[in-house]
């Protein structure tokens, strides 16, 4: 992996910069930090701004594992392309059967959990998510998480930075959401960033893509990574004066 914000990678910015280039990010431990509960996480108001900025000058889209009525709450008055949840299966309302869906599994892998301290289910519409950030047994409680959701037929699961997700077998990732919006909003490149396991199958994407990872791992298929989360600004900023001086020097093609 190379380090996207030095030197030797300013010429993959710099050609991001020159296309249509669609600009996609995950939310939480990319645009904003990993907070103990979700309903705390918030983008500093530096990163607000900046988004601000990309969205005005980049189609941009966010991809996160949230809902996508948690995540509209989130971005606000953001003017962002697209705003997808669950993973990128969930781009306009969950229909009725996900909802029954979702709500038949924590029914089901609830009794099997109530006794773990600090595990706890989210239920998102189209997904669920069982966090174990607050389990004092961290291994204990992932295996138990494990076993559950393992007796449920026609379900994947998705690891996660304490959390496990669980989602219909054939929903769509967010690989495949990156790919169609790319086409959707005319774009020839990507850059996608983010920072967990939901986020592997947009970083392997067979297209022409700068895959970015928040926090270095040999095991990712992202190419590029960033050192920790603050970076983001940094690389908001990096593309926002690069395509800047782009289009005063009249080098754009849109």
């Amino acid at each position: 992996m190379r380090y996207f914000l030095s030197e030797n990678c300013r010429p993959v910015a710099l050609r991001l910069a020159e296309e249509r280039t669609l600009c996609a990010f995950d939310f939480d431990g990319t645009l904003a930090p990993i907070v103990e509960h979700p309903d705390l996480a918030r983008m500093r108001a530096r990163t607000r701004r900046l988004l601000t900025r990309l969205s005005r000058a980049y189609p941009t889209v966010v991809i996160s594992g949230r809902s996508r009525a948690d995540l509209l709450r989130h971005l606000g008055d953001i003017p962002v392309a697209r705003a997808v949840g669950n993973h990128g299966a969930e781009t306009t309302r969950p229909d009725r059967a996900s909802l029954r869906l979702a709500e038949t599994w924590a029914l089901a892998i609830g009794p099997a959990l109530a006794s773990l301290k600090g595990v706890w289910i989210e239920n998102k519409g189209a997904s669920l998510a069982i966090h174990y950030r607050q389990a004092r047994n961290k291994t204990q409680a992932r295996t138990a998480i494990l076993a559950a959701v393992g007796e449920l037929p026609e379900t994947r699961t998705i690891g996660g930075k304490l959390v496990v997700n669980l989602m219909p077998a054939g929903a769509p990732g967010k690989g495949a959401a990156v790919a169609l919006l790319r086409d959707r909003l005319r774009c020839r490149t990507i850059l996608y960033v983010g920072d967990d396991d939901n986020d592997e199958d947009a970083f392997a994407l067979e297209a022409d893509i700068a895959p970015v990872r928040v926090g270095r791992s040999r095991n990712s298929s992202a190419r590029y990574f960033l050192k920790r989360q603050e970076e983001i600004d940094a690389l908001l900023e990096l593309m926002i004066g690069l395509r800047a001086a782009g289009d005063a020097g009249g080098k754009q093609e849109r």
